[in-house]
């Protein structure tokens, strides 16, 4: 997983820098008609990927819906034949080594093919893996087909396993109005530093700059930096949902959250390009702007999946949801000015709408072609 995930450092980089130095080293000026449609149609990508990735992705891992609970379940019922006397056994055996390996096709068939698997190892040897109980079944049956012990041994064995992992799986989930509260969190805590000044969007800024040809411009030092930080801090969330989504191993929510990100990245970056030359003296420090801008969300990427790699699911699954509300309040506020403006609200619908059809034409498609596997 690292290999890929500074693959997606390196793209979401490049997207910063590129879109955010364009207007400070070229002619580029940049329409206010042409920045507005990228911005809703880039605000729709990221409230789909909200709601269709991250929102539920983030409710099964921190809500517990592991494969665990189905191979516990499964196999659980195959006990219930074997008290009661329908089956052997050894018969009983033979079914819960048919339903591990069930299992472990599907995780072969969904899970990370390269050679980053070496840090879910680690996983696995804390006991935080989703085939723990698959693992520890599997060992006793390697016993029982060893003769170390017999199979109704085996399957005493087996039965407090299951019990184990349906005990602890209880205690790992995360109550309903805490997954909820995950997500009001990083709604609120955007609001919190938009109304502090320490904002996000730049698109009203630079407008009215835009409009100041002809005047002596004033310089905002204070404001432009509280800007700087907004942006940065909203870039550092991405990063952390695309770490968090790396960190649950599931790499097709990880791409699908990654997309939706630098989709909407552009039109941020080109803002606060645009708002950079505005408001700093020199290119040098306009420079530095993007490239704060530019390195949160790379830098954020690696610091989410190392910290969140060592924990529950549960606790990526919280992470997961917090990016959530952050993305559901940046996307909503780009365009809400726009869409309550008698003049421009029509066009901004539809460029929000257009947004949110593309993404999920996208996700329909990849998961028709199987691209999109819902694996842990």
């Amino acid at each position: 997983m690292i290999t890929t995930l500074l693959t997606y450092a390196l793209i979401a980089l490049a997207i910063g820098l590129i879109c955010g130095l364009l207007p400070i080293y070229t002619n580029f000026v940049g329409s206010q008609d042409r920045l507005k449609m990228f911005t809703g149609i880039a605000s729709g990508i990221i409230i789909a990927s909200a709601m269709l990735v991250v929102i539920p992705e983030g409710f099964e891992l921190a809500g517990g819906g592991h494969d665990d609970e189905n191979i516990a379940g499964d196999v659980a019922i195959v006990l219930l034949e074997v008290n009661q006397g329908t089956i052997n056994a050894s018969t009983g055996i033979e079914e819960i080594e048919l339903i591990i390996s069930h299992g472990e096709e599907h995780d072969d068939h969904d899970d990370h093919e390269d050679e980053d698997d070496h840090a879910h190892d680690d996983h696995e040897e804390d006991g935080h893996s989703e085939n723990h109980l698959a693992e520890e079944i599997e060992h006793v049956i390697e016993e029982v087909e060893s003769g170390e012990i017999t199979a109704e041994a085996g399957i005493d064995e087996i039965g407090v396993l299951v019990a184990e992992t349906g005990h602890s799986e209880h205690e790992e989930e995360s109550e309903p109005l805490m997954l909820g509260l995950a997500i009001v969190l990083g709604f609120v805590l955007m609001l919190v530093l938009e109304g502090s000044g320490i904002g996000h969007a730049v698109h009203e800024e630079h407008h009215d700059h835009n409009e100041e040809h002809g005047h002596d411009h004033v310089h905002h030092n204070s404001i432009g930096w509280l800007l700087v930080i907004g942006l940065t801090l909203h870039a550092a969330v991405d990063g952390l949902a695309i770490g968090a989504a790396a960190a649950s191993g599931n790499i097709s929510v990880s791409i699908a959250i990654l997309i939706a990100v630098l989709i909407h990245k552009g039109p941020a970056a080109l803002s606060l390009g645009i708002f950079s030359l505005h408001e700093r003296e020199t290119k040098r420090e306009s420079m530095i702007d993007i490239m704060i801008f530019s390195l949160a969300t790379p830098v954020m990427m690696f610091v989410a999946y190392f910290v969140l790699d060592d924990l529950e699911n549960s606790f990526i699954g919280l992470a997961m949801l917090f990016s959530a509300g952050t993305f559901l309040y940046v996307a909503t506020v780009d365009t809400l000015p726009d869409i309550h403006n008698a003049e421009t609200g029509k066009k901004a619908m539809i460029y929000v709408v257009i947004g949110v059809l593309v993404l999920t034409a996208i996700l329909f498609l990849a998961d028709a072609t199987g691209l999109i596997a819902h694996g842990h």
